[in-house]
């Protein structure tokens, strides 16, 4: 059972989907590990560091040659895995419906596609889920992101000159990104309310200290979809929810956006009208930009100003934190794989609940339930 690690090849990704810590695991179930070099540069991670735990570090060549599995943090590019055996798996982030013709190549090519980020969310599949372990790095960098464009300091200070007032931090989605952002601002002594379209996250809110904003005139609406994510809401609370964000936004020094729906673009959470009200060098974190964006003139991989107000859009922002979110990454893959090793095989056989899950492709066709729904 051979494990091919490969270099990123999407622009600006800095992470790697294995590391020195998860190679040694690997190569203790059994696996040859084969390492491309560079793979772990930007992740601060030198190529000795994979031969010393076991891997043979080489050329892009000949770390796909006869690969069983090919491990990467994004799909990587149908054609430039020539070499990996018919049938092998990618094992990676694959962004399914964001780019489903790579997914149709993957078909095409006879490679079983794993999407990770299909993931059930379930008990024991916790430790494998890529979203939740990227999102808390990215909810904490987010308020680290606005601390730099915000001009002003985070906590209250009592100073012989006179009192510098707390920054007003409020959280806009409360999943694992917003939970982070919350507790982060929180730490760093911003007095924080958020809010989230699930009923459930008042007391998650409440827990962490901050204040919890939401609508209550809209009865019987929970915003819960399957798996925990929120769901699309209808008009009646999007325009309450609009109302209410409306008259707090404009007394907030920093909003942190991460709302998203899994499959749909990214919901509009502040409208320009809304960032007017705010006060001149305000900040505004996207974290949804990639998927659409929550804001209304926010733009990917830029921070542009509207109003007065910054609005910040980084890509990939879990790879501002690369060391660490590889960390991570590489865990949920080694995670998911030993789960299901076969010692007797030597190799992993999966299940039906997660195998069907995540699976997109097998036997040259698409075969996942939800990716075929979508069309």
């Amino acid at each position: 059972m051979k494990i091919a690690v490969l270099k990123e090849a999407a622009a600006g990704e800095r992470r790697v989907s294995a590391t020195p810590e998860t190679v040694k695991k690997f190569v203790g179930l059994g696996a040859e590990v084969s390492v491309e070099a560079g793979a772990g540069a930007d992740a601060s991670i030198a190529d000795q560091a994979y031969a010393d735990a076991g891997a043979t570090v080489g050329a892009r060549a000949a770390t796909l040659k006869d690969a069983d599995i090919v491990l990467g943090v994004q799909g990587p590019d149908p054609a430039g895995l020539a070499g990996a055996k018919p049938g092998a798996w990618i094992v990676a982030g694959l962004n399914p419906f964001g780019e489903r013709a790579r997914v149709d190549a993957y078909a095409s090519a006879g490679f079983e596609a794993l999407a990770m980020e299909f993931m059930p969310r379930i008990t024991r599949a916790q430790s494998m889920d890529i979203l939740s372990s990227q999102s808390n790095l990215s909810g904490y960098k987010a308020v680290l992101d606005a601390a730099a464009e915000y001009g002003r300091a985070f906590p209250m200070m009592m100073t012989a000159a006179g009192t510098v007032s707390a920054a007003k931090v409020f959280v806009m989605g409360v999943g694992v990104a917003g939970l982070q952002a919350i507790a982060t601002a929180r730490r760093l002594g911003a007095q924080v309310s958020a809010t989230d379209v699930r009923a459930a996250t008042k007391e998650q809110i409440l827990s962490l200290g901050a204040k919890p904003i939401f609508v209550e005139a809209v009865k019987g609406i929970e915003g819960e979809g399957t798996g925990g994510y929120a769901t699309e809401m209808s008009d009646e609370y999007k325009a309450a929810q609009a109302e209410l964000v409306s008259s707090h936004i404009a007394k907030q020094d920093i909003v942190i956006t991460t709302a998203l729906i899994p499959g749909r673009p990214a919901p509009r959470l502040i409208s320009d009208a809304q960032i007017a009200t705010m006060k001149p060098g305000s900040v505004i974190v996207d974290l949804a930009v990639e998927a659409g964006g929550n804001v209304e003139g926010a733009v990917a991989g830029e921070i542009v100003t509207i109003h007065g107000v910054k609005i910040v859009g980084h890509r990939n922002v879990p790879s501002r934190l690369a060391a660490d979110s590889s960390a991570l990454f590489a865990r949920n893959l080694f995670n998911f794989l030993s789960a299901f090793w076969n010692k007797e095989q030597g190799k992993p056989v999966l299940d039906e609940e997660i195998g069907n899950a995540i699976r997109l492709t097998q036997g040259g066709k698409v075969v996942n339930e939800r990716l075929l729904a979508a069309g």
